[in-house]
């Protein structure tokens, strides 16, 4: 009964999102509100990439500058595979079948993204600081360099005529479970492990953790959800191109991550809806728009360094913290109490 609990706890954000993001699809098809659609999914990827960057830069206290060159190659493969698979339906309703191709060349494109995370992760990820931040930013102008000088990859033109399959219910599915996993991570023995690392990683490799093998696997999660957003990107411009996926794309996640507390998942899920939806308003003087971001971060840097939320969540503050909240069954082995006993507001950050 317990495991049935807990994985029907899993799946409950599903449950509850699913039919609310359909019956919200549904009432914006037949509103013909298309620009509220697409400010609504540029949130959504927005949402994604951040929350993925702060598995490494907030969870694990790392640096990294090269998330747009992860969102790239995620978002190629699943360009390519949708159009190789392009009209083959496997025997289902077109309806159906366009959205099975889509999954199969999302989970393509988080594939690719996680292999490219494991090859840049692996060597980079015993360096620290500025150096990592110098490594992931090299790789990130390596990619866009391929992608320029590769015919298969359509240079610096991309790739065009993809269908136009990105909508508001599967960017919402996307975010859903982009903060279903960084939740899940964060409660885990691994989250423990990455926060240990973050907070000092010389103690934490005194203490047994294996503090390369831990940043290289939030490395590799984070690089398969940058894929999937490149994915979810790529679909509803119907066109991929490396100018895309420039040093500004990864310059806006780090922003986001950094305005919403590293290491808040909520922070970082409250900080991409405003700046999307200020980068929408600012539609019209899009030349000040890495200005704004400038003055933006030297005014929280001089107000609140530590972000909007720090390293808490909602639920750490005022009235949300009399809601119930999760076990966490990791903090178990070093106060000796079961898993049952032990609650949420051990994260680090939160107070109890």
């Amino acid at each position: 009964m317990g495991k049935a609990g807990a994985l029907l706890r899993s799946f409950l954000p599903f449950l509850v999102g699913i039919p609310l993001l359909l019956a919200l699809q549904a009432a914006l098809d037949a509103s013909g509100r298309g620009d509220l659609s697409l400010i609504l999914i540029s949130v959504g990827v927005n949402v994604v990439l951040a929350v993925s960057l702060n598995v490494v830069n907030g969870f694990t206290g790392q640096f990294s500058l090269g998330h747009a060159g992860f969102m790239a190659v995620g978002a190629y493969t699943a360009a390519k595979v949708t159009l190789a698979l392009r009209g083959d339906t496997f025997g289902f309703p077109p309806a159906i079948g366009d959205n099975l191709v889509f999954a199969v060349a999302l989970s393509c494109g988080m594939a690719t993204s996680a292999l490219a995370g494991l090859l840049v992760g692996m060597p980079s990820l015993r360096l620290r600081g500025d150096y990592l931040a110098i490594v992931t930013l090299g790789f990130g102008e390596i990619i866009r360099s391929i992608i320029v000088n590769s015919r298969f990859l359509g240079q610096a033109t991309g790739l065009q005529g993809l269908p136009k399959l990105t909508n508001v219910t599967w960017v919402g599915v996307s975010v859903i479970a982009t903060i279903v996993m960084a939740r899940r991570l964060a409660i885990s023995t691994q989250g423990r492990a990455l926060f240990a690392i973050r907070e000092d990683e010389v103690a934490a490799e005194a203490m047994g953790v294996d503090t390369t093998g831990y940043k290289v696997r939030a490395f590799v999660i984070s690089a398969s959800y940058a894929g999937l957003a490149g994915g979810l990107l790529v679909h509803v411009l119907q066109l991929a191109t490396p100018n895309s996926f420039t040093f500004v794309q990864s310059m806006e996640a780090v922003v986001m991550v950094v305005l919403g507390g590293l290491g808040s998942i909520t922070g970082s899920v409250v900080a991409a809806c405003v700046l999307s939806f200020a980068r929408e308003l600012l539609r019209d003087f899009q030349q000040f728009q890495m200005v704004t971001y400038a003055l933006l971060l030297i005014v929280l840097m001089l107000v609140r360094p530590q972000g909007i939320f720090g390293t808490r969540e909602l639920w750490d503050i005022g009235p949300f913290r009399r809601l119930p909240r999760p076990k966490l069954a990791a903090a178990s082995a070093a106060t000796g109490a079961s898993p049952t006993e032990v609650r949420d507001d051990s994260t680090p950050g939160g107070k109890s």
